[in-house]
């Protein structure tokens, strides 16, 4: 992570980092702990733009007090019908799609990122990458597309 993380603040738009009590407040927040790697992201920084400053960024993962339940954001409530309470949102890709955490099912202590296309929402939702960290390898790399749509 540290390699990333250098990466995003020598060549991306990073806010500032995200206090120890800002993370407690978001974890209190929300009911769930951020793992590892968003851990050490926060308190990196604090949500960032990837390639193009905020607003013209095609990858903007959100600070913490703008991550809140997937269906909140992509539909008019907070119900089941519109997608597990367990999906969050995580980076804004400023279409009205999302990446979103699953954090029911972490794998080794890492929670899975998923595609969630505005459309076909919560029925089309897909994994896209393992963990934070292999999503921001993979968006780093990306030359500004969204890397799980190309192929």
């Amino acid at each position: 992570m540290q390699r990333l993380l250098a990466e995003i603040s020598a060549h991306h738009f990073p806010n500032p980092p995200a206090t120890p009590d800002q993370l407690a407040a978001f974890e209190a927040r929300v009911g769930w702990e951020l793992d590892e790697e968003l851990r050490a992201f926060y308190l990196h920084c604090d949500g960032a733009a990837l390639f193009q400053p905020f607003p013209d960024t095609n990858y903007h993962l959100l600070p913490l007090d703008q991550i809140r339940r997937a269906r909140v954001a992509m539909r008019p409530g907070d119900d089941d019908r519109f997608g597990p309470a367990s999906w969050f949102t995580l980076v804004d890709l400023q279409d009205s799609d999302y990446v979103i955490l699953d954090v029911a099912h972490p794998v080794n202590g890492r929670y899975p990122l998923l595609d969630a296309y505005h459309e076909t929402f919560p029925e089309g939702v897909r994994p896209i990458a393992a963990s934070f960290g292999d999503f921001l390898e993979k968006a780093l790399t990306s030359a500004d597309t969204h890397f799980w749509l190309n192929g």
